[in-house]
């Protein structure tokens, strides 16, 4: 590789790598059917158990880290369904992130461009609420100003790729008011108060999906909970920590400790699976700052995920479902968000809250579980590989016959959205997020 020391890089991992979750790896193969990556190509090196052996064997010495190792850990989708099938409880995903951050580190193998942008999203965008709403404006203005259509018209957006233009079809109308704009910082229980929530309300979920936020806060409200919105939150550090900067998501996660630290609450609630998986998992993102332990493990303790809140601690919203009491008036499936699934173990909860919804026939999609292909900014740096993911996902979607595909996560929900712009347009199917549908339903029947 050009212009870059593996050796350094080699010492990098030595250094960031945990020698301890390299050794546990049994090379027993049980992670082999449930990645995907996996299953699309048949190649032992696109599976955990080989990106595993590829770090240990460059930690070793016994493998110079070039372009085709660092290829390896972009290849991932960071999906997580490899460590609920692992017997040996290896934490797989903090080595992908692990062996990202000391890649990123080290490699020169970005264009000029690519760091820019890096930089203006991680650094400039993200961990500013500001400047996230200021972007929700523009969006909201390229939109209403008629300058989408001028783009779409002239193919604009199509000549940087085709994929961006896909994507772009499918953007929710954005927001330059967040949540707090909406609602204001504490909403009170209605009736008999439960407990007091902390509401995340995330970076990217209060400009693209403000509605599904303010939604998230009334339902909150409505089943006994008084919510509380810290204005001083920022970003949950996600897209981060998964795109090897361990250093800025460390800095997000200290920020929101302290945010939610200092207004005390029951719980800290999030509506999309990517946020909560590494609110959880905060404690082990500052495992090795001393002064930070007590807080980090303060915070993870207290994150739950929305449909888990509503299920187990919630008052009941509506009218209870009976047995037999006609037929429902529309037909639902359940797409996983991986890392709800996977890192906070909350796939039952969504189905059984939409097992109890009047009016609803909930159908099991084959292979609900495995990764839609969205998964961050994937399906922007992997286009190839996250289309072949969604084509698959799509034919069972349409296998349901559902009306409506749920799902608890943004990416995950914009994915499912595309799949059905290319491959079910037309078919009366339509992409929710679990929370919007929830609401929806609650509404429709009090």
């Amino acid at each position: 590789m050009a212009n870059r020391s593996s050796a350094s890089l080699q010492e990098a991992l030595k250094q960031k790598l945990d020698y301890d979750q390299l050794t546990n790896c049994m090379r027993c193969g049980f992670c082999l059917p449930a990645c995907p990556t996996f299953k699309e190509t048949g190649i032992e090196a696109e599976s955990p158990r080989g990106r595993i052996s590829l770090m240990k064997a460059t930690v070793d010495g016994l493998l110079e880290p070039n372009v085709r190792f660092e290829e390896q850990m972009s290849h991932c989708l960071g999906c997580r369904a490899c460590e609920p099938a692992c017997p040996a409880d290896v934490k797989y995903g903090r080595l992908i992130e692990q062996a990202r951050d000391a890649i990123e580190d080290h490699t020169t193998r970005h264009r000029w461009w690519v760091k820019a942008v890096r930089g203006v999203v991680f650094r400039g965008l993200f961990p500013h609420q500001r400047r996230m709403r200021l972007l929700g404006k523009g969006l909201r203005l390229y939109r209403q100003s008629g300058l989408q259509k001028a783009a779409r018209k002239l193919g604009i957006v199509g000549m940087f790729s085709k994929h961006m233009a896909d994507m772009e079809r499918i953007l929710p109308e954005a927001s330059g008011k967040g949540v707090v704009e909406l609602l204001g910082t504490r909403i009170p229980a209605e009736g008999e108060k439960r407990g007091t929530v902390g509401m995340f309300r995330g970076c990217l979920m209060d400009v693209l999906f403000t509605e599904t936020n303010r939604k998230t806060v009334e339902l909150l409200s409505a089943a006994g909970f008084e919510v509380v919105i810290p204005e001083a939150q920022n970003c949950c550090g996600a897209l981060h920590a998964h795109s090897g900067e361990a250093d800025l998501a460390k800095q997000l996660a200290k920020n929101n400790i302290r945010a939610f630290r200092d207004i005390g609450v029951d719980y800290i609630v999030s509506n999309a699976g990517g946020c909560g998986a590494i609110l959880t998992e905060y404690d082990h993102l500052l495992h090795n700052e001393p002064e930070w332990r007590e807080g980090a493990e303060w915070f993870a303790r207290r994150v739950i995920d929305v449909s888990k809140l509503l299920l187990e601690n919630g008052k009941e919203l509506g009218p209870p479902k009976r047995a037999g009491g006609g037929a429902p008036s529309v037909r639902v499936t359940y797409q996983d968000s991986c890392h709800l699934k996977n890192v906070m173990r909350g796939g039952q909860a969504p189905r059984q809250l939409l097992h109890n919804t009047a009016g609803v026939e909930f159908v099991e999609m084959m292979e609900a579980g495995a990764c839609c292909g969205s998964a961050g900014i994937y399906n922007i740096t992997q286009p190839e590989m996250a289309g072949t993911i969604l084509e698959r996902k799509m034919g069972h979607a349409q296998a349901t016959a559902a009306h409506y595909i749920v799902t608890s996560n943004p990416g995950c929900l914009l994915q499912m959205k595309l799949g059905i712009e290319k491959h079910a347009k037309g078919k009366g199917m339509q992409a929710v997020h679990l929370v919007d549908f929830l609401y929806d339903a609650y509404k429709r029947n009090s």
